[in-house]
C-alpha cells in the first residue's frame, strides 16, 4: 500500500493523522484554520474524534493550535470534499483501517505496543528523576542543617537555585502566607504562632545598650534548618 498521508500512533498504538498533512493531502484551497474549523462543525467531538495541542516553536514564537485525527473523522473529512481526491484519500484511509484491524489480532504485535509503551514510562521515570535529583539533593543537604539563617539569606539561597524573589519580596510573601506576623506593631514580621510550632523559625534576641544607661531588646527571625528546608522545597515545587 502506498503512502499518501503519513499515519502516526499514539502510545496505545491507534492510529493518527495530522490535520494538517490531511489538508495539504486533499489539496484544501482554504486557509487551514477555516477549513479545520468548518470540518469540526460538522459535528465532530474533541477528545473521542480528534485532539488538538499547541505545536512546539523553533524561534520562541507563538505556538500554533495543531489536531490529530483518528482514522474514521479522517475518512468523513475526506468524503466531505466531494471530489475525485477525496475518494482517492477516502478509500487510503479504508486500506489502514483494514490493515490496524488485522493487526490489533496479531499478539506479535500487541507484545511489541507493550514494550514500546514499557519503554515510553521508563523514559518518564528517568527524565522526572534527572529533574528532581539537584533539587531533592539541595533539600536533603539543607535538612541536615543545624545552623538558621536569616530570611534574606534565605532569599539569596533560593535566587542562586533558579526562584526569582529577594528579601522585600521573600519577606512579603511570608506575611501574605501566614508565616510572619503582618499587624504593624513590636512583633511585625516576627514567626507566627503556627510557624513557630513547627519549628520553621527561632528568633533572635541581641541586648543593645543606650547612651542614657538603658537597654533594648533587639528581636530578628532567622530560619531553621528544618524552615529552610520547608520553604525550599514549596518554592522548588512550585518552580
Amino acid at each position: 500500500m502506498q503512502e499518501i498521508i503519513k499515519i502516526n500512533q499514539n502510545e496505545q498504538g491507534e492510529a493518527r493523522v495530522n490535520a494538517r498533512d490531511l489538508h495539504d493531502a486533499l489539496n484544501v484551497k482554504a486557509r487551514f484554520n477555516d477549513w479545520i474549523t468548518r470540518m469540526i462543525e460538522y459535528g465532530f467531538t474533541e477528545g473521542v474524534d480528534f485532539y488538538s495541542f499547541l505545536s512546539k516553536t523553533q524561534n520562541g514564537g507563538r505556538p500554533s493550535v495543531e489536531y490529530n485525527l483518528t482514522i474514521s473523522m479522517a475518512k468523513e473529512v475526506a468524503m466531505l470534499q466531494r471530489n475525485d481526491k477525496g475518494k482517492e484519500v477516502r478509500n487510503y484511509f479504508i486500506q489502514v483501517e483494514d490493515r490496524y484491524k488485522k493487526l490489533a489480532n496479531d499478539p506479535s504485535y500487541q507484545m511489541a505496543l507493550g514494550l514500546k509503551a514499557s519503554q515510553l514510562l521508563l523514559d518518564q521515570k528517568d527524565q522526572i528523576i534527572a529533574e528532581m535529583k539537584p533539587k531533592a539533593l539541595f533539600a536533603d543537604a539543607v535538612a541536615t542543617s543545624h545552623t538558621s539563617v536569616l530570611v534574606g539569606e534565605l532569599a539569596k539561597i533560593l535566587k542562586q537555585n533558579g526562584v526569582d524573589t529577594g528579601a522585600t519580596r521573600l519577606f512579603s510573601w511570608l506575611r501574605d502566607n501566614g508565616c510572619l506576623i503582618r499587624r504593624r506593631g513590636t512583633d511585625y514580621n516576627m514567626p507566627t504562632q503556627k510557624s513557630m510550632e513547627l519549628e520553621l523559625f527561632e528568633i533572635k534576641e541581641t541586648s543593645i545598650a543606650r547612651s542614657n544607661g538603658s537597654v533594648t531588646v533587639s528581636k530578628t527571625p532567622k530560619v531553621t534548618g528544618k524552615g529552610q528546608q520547608y520553604f525550599i522545597n514549596k518554592f522548588l515545587q512550585a518552580a
